[in-house]
């Protein structure tokens, strides 16, 4: 890795790279591991060449099934050149059976399949916890349009319907994951774009 380049941004398992061409970044995959929202850090060795694999093949194969995102190509074992987005501060996740938090809050058995696929919310802000918000909060604070929801909603569902296949050809189960989303600009129009990562990191897995 180039310690010359210009680092923009650290979170917990990434780092984000000033790009070689306006408009582009690099994605680093880090080896950190943390969980409860970062209330317990570790390292898990090779855990992000890993994730830079397995984020790279999700994100071609829906590009080839017409989601749009910020994945250009991998540069190497640990990082990939992205479209540069202005991340919308919403937090999507995507639930097809009750776990974690969900069966916390509604008293659903975990394990439980849901009647339809479930979209909720959470603003990301680390020192907030990431609450949970309503579609009516992004409206209220002006987060994303309501042509953006409905962009993302799509989106999320689309994401959800490959996944579940590529996963249950391997017989694994896919209980829930998360997703972040973009814009990018053309001149005054914008278009938003699946954005971050798909990995491990952030989904739910049973076998």
């Amino acid at each position: 890795m180039n310690t010359k380049r210009k680092k923009l941004y650290e979170g917990k398992a990434k780092i984000l790279y000033e790009g070689p061409e306006p408009g582009t970044l690099i994605q680093y995959f880090k080896d950190d591991a943390t969980a409860f929202n970062a209330q317990k850090k570790g390292t898990i060795q090779g855990k992000g060449v890993i994730n830079n694999r397995i984020s790279e093949y999700v994100f071609t194969r829906l590009n080839h099934i017409g989601v749009p995102n910020h994945f250009i190509r991998r540069l190497n074992m640990r990082e990939q050149l992205v479209r540069q987005v202005e991340i919308i501060p919403i937090e999507v996740v995507v639930r097809n059976v009750a776990a974690g938090s969900i069966s916390k809050r509604l008293g659903i058995p975990e394990g439980e399949p849901l009647p339809h696929t479930l979209i909720e919310y959470y603003y990301k802000d680390d020192a907030l916890g990431d609450p949970m918000i309503a579609e009516e909060h992004i409206a209220c604070f002006g987060w994303a349009t309501n042509e953006e929801m409905q962009d993302i909603s799509a989106m999320a569902i689309r994401v959800n319907d490959f996944m579940c296949g590529m996963f249950a050809a391997i017989n694994i189960r896919l209980v829930d994951f998360k997703l972040e989303f973009g814009r990018i600009w053309d001149g005054d129009y914008s278009r938003v774009i699946l954005a971050d990562e798909i990995s491990p990191d952030g989904c739910r897995l049973w076998d």
